[in-house]
């Protein structure tokens, strides 16, 4: 965890701290399983994103309208195949080059799992494995896009940031 710091403990207690009471309200019995969900949400994001890479939450939230009309595409897509037997479905994997970190490359593959028809199911070298409901649909013209928002999130350019 080279590059950690006592500012960036702070940050993520308090962030991740403000999500758990925002998700799960500050009644005593979520306080207590807070206290315990907290440091262990604190421990592996400092695992997975470790010292001065720190989540900018704006740049999330800037991020947060884009990811929600995708994913209503991709779930008015798949509807549309899963009613229309006529519909062609072409189910097969993708490899993707990812130039984020570790922690981005974790980030990259839950958003894209998050998005209906998809789902990223590991890495390989600097590759994202992904499952696609549709292969011939040009999915994978829109990974390059996400990864920037991610790298953005996480305070860089993904080719600068190779193998963290």
């Amino acid at each position: 965890m080279q590059g950690f710091s006592a500012r960036h403990l702070v940050g993520r207690i308090t962030f991740l701290g403000a999500v758990w009471i925002v998700l799960a309200g500050a009644e005593a019995k979520a306080l207590a399983v807070g206290a315990v969900a907290v440091p262990a949400a604190v421990w592996l994001s400092l695992r997975l994103l470790p010292g001065p890479r720190h989540l900018a939450p704006w740049r999330a939230v800037r991020h947060l309208p884009a990811f929600l009309g995708a994913s209503l595409l991709g779930g008015l897509d798949v509807a549309r195949r899963a009613l229309s037997p006529r519909m062609p479905l072409a189910p097969g994997w993708v490899e993707v080059p990812v130039r984020l970190p570790d922690g981005g490359r974790v980030a990259l593959g839950a958003e894209l799992s998050l998005m209906p028809g998809t789902l990223a199911a590991g890495t390989q070298g600097d590759r994202l494995l992904i499952h696609l409901l549709d292969v011939g649909a040009g999915f994978e013209a829109a990974i390059p896009r996400e990864e920037a928002a991610i790298a953005a999130m996480i305070g860089g350019d993904p080719a600068t940031r190779a193998n963290g």
